[in-house]
């Protein structure tokens, strides 16, 4: 007997092997849920993260030996409030969040790529509106789209270089005639 594992998208519950497409608002409300699932999520200041960063990198061969310390001493455990066995139960704790930590970046990584590829397409549908518009309006009959292809080449930032924030257009130089040859 086989079982389809099922996802909970609102207002519907559809089969894990079907694709379920949600909207962008019905993700970020299901992201934002899951927060409530993951134990010590926060956000941290800057200064904060930068504080701690060097204590939370420490080198795994040094964490080790002082576990075994722990163990080995009881009055480290005392003073500290924590035993090796707990101390270990963090470091693989650690380690499983960091898988999901990886696959969070792999995720984000996915939507970038996927927003980039919806940019690039209403970008080049855009260039091909520009381009078939600039032949169009030299045709009668299509006078009507001179004000959007005036809108759009002064829009335009491509084959265009831009200037420096103060810097005046220079007139084009003036090009003097070869000398003529006299006989």
């Amino acid at each position: 007997m086989t079982s389809t594992k099922e996802v909970l998208v609102p207002d519907k519950t559809i089969a894990a092997d079907e694709p379920a497409a949600v909207g962008p608002e019905a993700l970020i409300e299901q992201l934002r849920n899951m927060r409530q699932f993951i134990p010590d999520y926060t956000q941290l200041r800057i200064s904060d993260a930068r504080v701690i960063r060097a204590a939370a990198f420490l080198d795994p061969r040094f964490v080790e030996a002082a576990i075994t310390a722990i163990s080995a001493c009881h009055c480290l455990r005392g003073a500290l409030d924590q035993t090796a066995d707990g101390l270990n139960g963090e470091v693989a704790n650690a380690a499983r969040w960091a898988v999901v930590e990886e696959e969070l970046r792999a995720m984000l990584q996915g939507v970038v790529a996927a927003n980039l590829v919806r940019r690039a397409r209403v970008g080049m549908a855009t260039l091909q509106t520009y381009s078939i518009s600039r032949q169009l309006v030299r045709q009668e009959g299509h006078t009507d789209l001179l004000p959007h292809v005036a809108a759009m080449k002064r829009l335009n930032r491509f084959g265009r270089r831009s200037k420096s924030p103060g810097e005046e257009p220079t007139a084009p130089k003036p090009t003097t005639p070869p000398p003529t040859p006299q006989s």
